[in-house]
C-alpha cells in the first residue's frame, strides 16, 4: 500500500511538472486586449475545442464554449477557436487551457501562463539632501515610484556602485502602499548613509526601479549630488553682551551677539535662566526696553550639523541706577558682573584709603613726639645754668673771707 500510494505521488507531481513545462508564459499589460490561440483549432466552424481558465475572477477552472455566454465581456472565444479577451486586468491573472480536435481527430492542448504589468511612472528622489556631513548619519533623499504592478523593487546607488544596506553605514527604510481600487503599487525607499572623512567632495546617488517581470527595462531617476562637509573641531562659543558688564539704565536696550566661528554657521537659539526661548533662531537678541522681568541669566545654544551642541557661559542682565549726570551707578532688584567688580572695586579702594590714612596719623605723631622732647632739654639747660652762676658767688665770698 505504501509503495502505491507513492508510486501515486510521484505520477502526480510528474504530470503537474509536465503541465508547468509545456505551458507559454504571455506577459499583458494591463488594459489592453490579448489573444490566446488554440492549436489544431479549426479555422472555421464547428469547432470542437474547450477553453478552462483558472484566473483571479474565478474560484475553480472555469469552461468556456464557442457558443458564447456571460462571460463575452471579458473573455469569449472567436470563430477561429482563439480566447480573446478586450481588456485584460489583474484579476485575469491565472492558467488558460485549450483543447481542441483537428480535422485529422488528433486532440491538442495549448496551456498559456498568463500575467500582467503596468509600467510605473519614473522614479524619482524626493527631499534630497543638498549637504551632508562626514562621519554621521545623513538622510540623503526618499526615492519614489507609483503606479507599478507587479510591486518590483527600488535599489540606490553611489558614484555608479549599488548600496546594500549593513546595518552601519547604509541604512534603507523601505514602504510598499497598494491602491484598494487599481491594485497598483506605490514603493518609497528612504536612504541614510554615513560617509568616511576625506572622500568625494559631490558624491552622486541615484535610484533605480527593477520590475518584477523578467525582460522588462529598469527605470531610474535623475541622480542627485550634494556637497559634503567635514566638521572640524568646535571652538568655544562665546557670548558678547553691550553694554558691557550686562548692567543698563532703566528702559535702556541691550544687545547679546553669539559668536560661534564654525562654516557652515551654527543654528542659534536663546536660553534664559535654563529655559529656552521661544524665538526664532539668530545670532543676535536684542531687548529693546529692558524691564524688571527682563533681568536675569542669558546663554545661547549653538546646534551643529552634525547635531552636536554647544551652550556659552552665561551672562546676567540687570538694571543699574543713574546719578544726576545720567550715569549707571549701581544695580537694582539683581547683582550682575558689573554690579560684582563695581562692589571689589570699591572695597579694594577703602582698604588703601584706610591704609594710608593710618600712615598719616602714625608719622604726625612721631613729630609731635620729637617737638615736645626738645623744649623740655632747653629748660634743663637754662637751670643747670643758673645753678652755676649761683654757685660761683658763693666760691668767691669764701675766698675773701680768709686771713
Amino acid at each position: 500500500m505504501a509503495a502505491r500510494a507513492a508510486a501515486g505521488a510521484w505520477v502526480l507531481v510528474l504530470s503537474l511538472w509536465a503541465a508547468v513545462v509545456g505551458s507559454q508564459n504571455i506577459t499583458a499589460r494591463i488594459g489592453e486586449p490579448l489573444v490566446l490561440n488554440c492549436k489544431g483549432a479549426r479555422r472555421k466552424p464547428p469547432q470542437q475545442l474547450e477553453w478552462k481558465l483558472n484566473t483571479g475572477r474565478t474560484e475553480a477552472w472555469k469552461v468556456l464554449s464557442p457558443q458564447g455566454g456571460p462571460w463575452d465581456s471579458v473573455a469569449h472565444v472567436l470563430p477561429n477557436g482563439s480566447l480573446f479577451l478586450p481588456a485584460v486586468g489583474i484579476q485575469d491573472e491565472g492558467t488558460f487551457r485549450c483543447r481542441a480536435t483537428n480535422r485529422h481527430g488528433k486532440e491538442i492542448k495549448s496551456n498559456y501562463r498568463v500575467r500582467v504589468y503596468q509600467t510605473p511612472g519614473k522614479p524619482e528622489i524626493v527631499d534630497p539632501a543638498s549637504e551632508l556631513t562626514a562621519g554621521v548619519p545623513n538622510k540623503v533623499g526618499t526615492c519614489v515610484s507609483e503606479g507599478g504592478y507587479p510591486a518590483g523593487t527600488l535599489s540606490w546607488h553611489l558614484d555608479g556602485k549599488p548600496l546594500m544596506p549593513d546595518g552601519k553605514g547604509v541604512a534603507v527604510k523601505e514602504q510598499t502602499r497598494r491602491h484598494p481600487e487599481t491594485g497598483l503599487f506605490s514603493l518609497q525607499s528612504e536612504l541614510t548613509v554615513t560617509l568616511a572623512r576625506g572622500g568625494a567632495a559631490r558624491p552622486t546617488f541615484s535610484c533605480s526601479f527593477e520590475p518584477g517581470l523578467p525582460k522588462r527595462k529598469a527605470l531610474h531617476a535623475a541622480p542627485i549630488q550634494p556637497s559634503v562637509w567635514e566638521p572640524v573641531p568646535l571652538e568655544n562659543v562665546r557670548l558678547v553682551v553691550e553694554p558691557e558688564g550686562g548692567t543698563v539704565a532703566p528702559g535702556g536696550s541691550v544687545t547679546l551677539t553669539c559668536e560661534a566661528p564654525a562654516q557652515p554657521p551654527p543654528e542659534i537659539h536663546w536660553v534664559k535662566d535654563g529655559v529656552a526661548l521661544s524665538l526664532p533662531a539668530s545670532p543676535v537678541l536684542l531687548l529693546p526696553k529692558v524691564r524688571p522681568q527682563d533681568q536675569g541669566t542669558y546663554s545661547c545654544v549653538a546646534t551643529y550639523p552634525s547635531r552636536e551642541l554647544q551652550e556659552s557661559p552665561a551672562v546676567s542682565i540687570s538694571i543699574g541706577e543713574t546719578d544726576e549726570e545720567g550715569q549707571t551707578t549701581g544695580s537694582v532688584g539683581g547683582s550682575g558682573l558689573g554690579t560684582l567688580a563695581l562692589a571689589l572695586g570699591t572695597l579694594v579702594g577703602l582698604g588703601i584709603a584706610a591704609l594710608l590714612i593710618g600712615i598719616i596719623v602714625w608719622r604726625r605723631r612721631q613729630r609731635q613726639g620729637k617737638q615736645r622732647k626738645a623744649p623740655e632739654s632747653q629748660e634743663e639747660e637754662e637751670e643747670r645754668a643758673e645753678l652755676n652762676q649761683a654757685e660761683e658767688p658763693e666760691t668767691a665770698e669764701s675766698g675773701t673771707g680768709g686771713p
